[in-house]
């Protein structure tokens, strides 16, 4: 039986993929390593995956499919994984092994014990090209290495919440909970944390920095040039989270306010790459956003919209929206947004 699932979306990678997989395949025979190419035709990144497929066989497999975003390879990863626990690493980011064979132990054990544990978390590194200093995300609300429930974390301070480099997930709740990313969207890796929230009773926290999140190729994501350009698909996501919330009725108290703030965070970002964008259309569309919340959930936008980001990103005039600006770009150093 496998314990590990680990699925990386590959378009067009192949100048970065090997170190990803590399940095995954001592995991042996405990692990399987979903390498799904997404359509890439600019290099031999289909190549490349096989060629590991070939020379690991029973822990490497290629999945070839037709170009349906980063969302759909996490799709075809989870459709096709075997393991226990399901990982996705970004075909530009890495791990560090000690860490991970370390985590892999504990998963085992965690699989032999008395309790099912639904979400495993660990701390990643915001990996900066040509910076001195690299920001870990430490989750200091949560116990350490125990399993625990919701009412046992502490309130997560405002930005500490959980990516998709710091989650591992029991691949059966993945499935219960019919999680499926929408296909040619950038972001969704929001989704893949959210959506399956309320379906998450057990967890585990072991304070290891494991993720290596690269930040620094011009054509990334994350990337605030790219982010606007693409900010039809941010709305899109950050609508679908809207939607989650406000038809889902989530008992659980703790789990309700941290989506909550998780959403006030996304809805902020949103706002800012809107007005960052100088357009009067996308002023538009702020204002639209704002609307669509207020519309399918009143009271979730009440508390949205007289939080501090909420007033902030709702300030009239032209001098409003530089204030919206100065208060986003301390976000962004202090957290380590684009």
């Amino acid at each position: 039986m496998k314990i590990l699932s680990i699925a990386i979306p590959c378009y067009n990678s192949a100048a970065y993929m090997r170190r990803c997989i590399d940095s995954l395949l001592s995991g042996g025979e405990d692990v399987e390593i979903l390498i799904v190419d997404d359509g890439s035709t600019k290099d031999n990144t289909a190549e490349i995956a096989d060629e590991y497929e070939k020379n690991y066989p029973g822990i490497v497999k290629a999945i070839h499919q037709e170009n349906g975003g980063h969302g759909e390879a996490v799709n075809a990863g989870l459709r096709n994984a075997t393991g226990v626990y399901y990982k996705v690493v970004d075909s530009d980011d890495w791990v560090d092994v000690d860490v991970y064979l370390d985590i892999i132990k504990t998963l085992k054990e965690l699989v032999a014990g008395p309790q099912t544990v639904d979400m495993f978390i660990s701390n990643f590194v915001y990996d900066k090209a040509g910076a001195k200093h690299k920001k870990v995300m430490r989750y200091k609300a949560f116990p350490e290495n125990e399993v625990f429930q919701w009412d046992h974390a502490k309130k997560l301070h405002i930005g500490r919440y959980i990516l998709m480099h710091s989650v591992i997930y029991r691949t059966m709740l993945l499935r219960e909970c019919n999680l499926e990313l929408p296909k040619h969207t950038f972001y969704v890796d929001n989704l893949f944390v959210f959506q399956p929230l309320p379906y998450v009773k057990n967890l585990y926290y072991k304070n290891v920095n494991f993720y290596h999140y690269f930040i620094g190729r011009d054509d990334q994501s994350v990337n605030e040039k790219v982010m606007i350009s693409r900010i039809d698909q941010q709305i899109r996501v950050n609508k679908i989270m809207i939607d989650t919330m406000a038809d889902n009725k989530i008992a659980d108290k703790r789990i309700r306010q941290y989506m909550t703030s998780y959403l006030d965070i996304i809805t902020t970002v949103t706002s800012v790459m809107l007005i960052r964008s100088g357009t009067e259309e996308n002023l538009e569309k702020k204002k639209e956003l704002w609307q669509y919340l207020k519309a399918k959930d009143g009271g979730l936008y009440f508390r949205l919209r007289h939080g501090l980001f909420g007033r902030t990103m709702n300030l009239p005039g032209r001098g409003g929206r530089k204030l919206s600006v100065a208060a986003y770009k301390i976000s962004q150093k202090f957290y380590g947004f684009n």
